[in-house]
């Protein structure tokens, strides 16, 4: 679902992509998720696609194994209108600890509906 808004100061409707990302609960004891909000501020990397009017409105952790957070946050995500959520980098490197359950966790933003994207900012 894309919101949409009027820039009051030109009239034009543009539409506004609604991100969240999701992150290992591991190593959030250790990043401050610095890199995926600089990615997201310089739409680099895994968030180059996306236009001045994306915003970032959820940044939350899977809720540690075996990923139990995702499913109970999603409904909240979709009335909120979350349109893409991104698998943050730490999930996915093999420098971090190997996430035994992410092919759950993206099975289950999948089957709820919302389009996900593996990555963040490697």
């Amino acid at each position: 679902m894309e919101m949409l808004f009027i820039d009051k100061h030109i009239g034009d409707i543009e539409s506004t992509t609604r991100i969240a990302v999701i992150r290992c609960d591991i190593v959030s004891e250790a990043c401050p998720g610095v890199g995926c909000f600089m990615a997201f501020n310089k739409r680099s990397m895994h968030f180059s696609e996306y236009g001045p009017n994306a915003q970032m409105v959820a940044f939350f952790t899977c809720g540690g194994c075996s990923g139990r957070r995702v499913y109970r946050l999603l409904g909240s995500l979709k009335k909120r209108g979350v349109d893409v959520i991104h698998l943050s980098s730490c999930m996915q490197m093999e420098n971090y600890p190997e996430c035994p359950h992410i092919d759950e966790i993206k099975k289950t933003v999948e089957n709820a509906g919302i389009r996900l994207v593996e990555g963040t900012h490697h």
